[in-house]
């Protein structure tokens, strides 16, 4: 019996749909474990299609070709160690999430998932047939379990594992963040370590998918939950990890402990990460937005040239006879701090041609939000206008709270590819411009320091569409709103719970109504960001037409 174990291990981020690629990107990694002596190598879940591929994998000829190119991948690479990489596989007419054990030029082995998410951002009952109880594959003469993702979450397959000769557990897994999402994973897999007396590797996958990322922090745990090694988040990464076998069997030796981030760095690496891949991964190379001289636009255009680098990021001012004097400063501040192109684009001429326009068929009436919305609009004109003539993909600016409650112009200010702040309330977007203002890290394009003036974070918001607006004209103050907001989204809590934490009923009820009368407009707004369980989009999914409201 060998008293080494080495498995090296594929923190990366693959693409959906690229079978080739991310085949590609496998063979890299098993030539490093076979250079690096590697008993095993070990990819995450699905990692040969991507994921979470959805309704895709369904396809016959994608599913067909992905089970293809594992095979392929296990016939070339017959005299290098033996690897574990998930994909999709046939049995009969079921349709299955697996981990293929490939040795010795072919599939010898395959764990099917059996837990299958049927909440918060998966689907995967709709699209997988849950696999039976298995047992371990054999490297050499150790006995490896690999309960796939959500089965590490339930006791029933790790013990099944332990029960049927597995040595130690490997896990992978396409598991998205949220915020303290770690935390969440490391009670679970310890859960699992005490349960067995089994090590325990926990193996994820790093990128962004639309609204998903993939936040990695891959680690090893040693009998009694002690923490073996940890490598980092966000960071596409290959590290080759050692057990040694003992009296009392295998142990993972101790290796390096990455820092763990805190939640700000979190959420912002996430925005970052999930804009870079969205782009990366659609192929567009440069962004654009609306820099009104607000916050919001602030936030997502540092964002942009934190992801992409600040020469490929167009700011576009577009005033009215509305636009403050400091909105004008401000906005040239922030691009000119960022070191971003900045285009200044009066939209007066052209609303004046659509009032003239429109006057026959206006008149008799009074202005109303009609003209405001008109602003909106002709600015989402032509930013699509610039998006299209030099191939930049237009960015939305709309945090969590004004996509709550509808404060947004439907193809006005939300048209747009893609929403990196969707998921922060107004009250986090505050916080998490002092936050970058203060920090900078390697993984960042855009320059060091301040780069949000004060005055951008600390002047009333807003949306400057007639004379002395403000949002607290319409809205309830933001830190009313968004406390009311995540009873009501994020805790999906009533509105007798918002008066029992203290808020009136006029208040709350405000509130509800609006959050069910924008869901017309999430429903066509840009993807975004995910940074918690309650995202708008997959993880809470409302119907248009609704008349029921709380009464209680």
């Amino acid at each position: 019996m060998a008293d080494r174990f080495r498995i090296t291990l594929a923190q990366l981020n693959p693409v959906v749909g690229d079978i080739e690629g991310n085949a590609a990107k496998a063979r890299e990694v098993l030539e490093a474990g076979r250079a690096a002596g590697a008993d095993l190598v070990a990819f995450t879940e699905m990692f040969i299609t991507g994921y979470n591929t959805q309704d895709l994998v369904e396809k016959p000829a994608f599913h067909q070709a992905a089970i293809a190119a594992i095979e392929a991948l296990a016939e070339e690479h017959a005299d290098g160690p033996a690897f574990v990489i998930g994909g999709p596989w046939i049995e009969g007419a079921s349709l299955y999430n697996a981990y293929h054990f490939c040795r010795g030029g072919k599939v010898v082995h395959r764990s099917l998932k059996h837990n299958l998410p049927n909440e918060t951002v998966f689907d995967e009952v709709r699209v997988f047939d849950s696999g039976p109880l298995g047992g371990p594959y054999a490297v050499g003469n150790t006995r490896v379990g690999s309960p796939v993702c959500e089965d590490a979450w339930h006791p029933e397959v790790a013990e099944t594992l332990e029960e049927s000769g597995a040595e130690f557990l490997l896990v992978p897994n396409g598991s998205p963040y949220y915020r303290g999402k770690m935390d969440t994973r490391f009670n679970h897999m310890v859960a699992r370590v005490v349960e067995t007396g089994l090590p325990l590797i926990y193996l994820n996958m790093v990128g962004g998918q639309d609204d998903q990322v993939f936040d990695g922090g891959s680690f090893g745990l040693n009998p009694g939950g002690e923490m073996a090694f940890h490598m980092p988040v966000f960071d596409a990464c290959v590290e080759h990890v050692d057990l040694e076998r003992g009296e009392t069997g295998w142990r993972i030796c101790p290796g390096e402990r990455a820092h763990m981030p805190d939640d700000w760095e979190q959420d912002y690496r996430a925005m970052v990460q999930s804009l870079r891949d969205y782009c990366g991964k659609t192929g567009f190379g440069k962004v654009l937005l609306g820099l009104s001289g607000g916050i919001d636009s602030a936030i997502v255009a540092t964002i942009a040239a934190d992801a992409l680098g600040p020469e490929n990021v167009r700011c576009v001012m577009l005033p009215s006879e509305y636009t403050s004097e400091h909105s004008l400063e401000d906005a040239r501040a922030v691009a000119e701090a960022l070191g971003c192109r900045y285009d200044f684009v009066p939209i007066s001429a052209g609303r004046q041609a659509i009032t003239e326009t429109l006057a026959p068929l206006f008149e008799g009436t009074k202005p109303d939000v009609t003209e405001e919305n008109i602003q909106s609009r002709l600015r989402g004109l032509l930013l699509m206008a610039l998006s299209n003539k030099f191939g930049e993909m237009l960015l939305t600016t709309g945090n969590k709270s004004e996509v709550a409650v509808g404060y947004a112009t439907i193809y006005g200010d939300m048209a747009g590819g893609y929403n990196p702040i969707k998921d922060l309330y107004k009250t986090r977007v505050f916080e998490q411009c002092r936050w970058r203002n203060a920090n900078h890290r390697d993984w960042m394009m855009g320059p060091e320091g301040e780069v949000i003036p004060d005055r951008v974070i600390s002047k009333p918001p807003s949306a400057e569409l007639r004379a002395d607006q403000k949002d607290s004209d319409s809205l309830p103050d933001y830190p009313v709103l968004d406390a009311i907001l995540n009873i009501l989204v994020d805790l999906d809590g009533s509105v007798a719970d918002c008066v029992a934490a203290g808020f009136s009923r006029e208040d709350a009820k405000r509130v509800e109504h609006l959050l069910f009368i924008s869901e017309y407009k999430r429903f066509q707004s840009a993807p975004g960001t995910r940074l918690t369980k309650r995202a708008f989009w997959l993880d809470r999914r409302y119907p248009i037409v609704n008349r029921w409201r709380d009464e209680a």
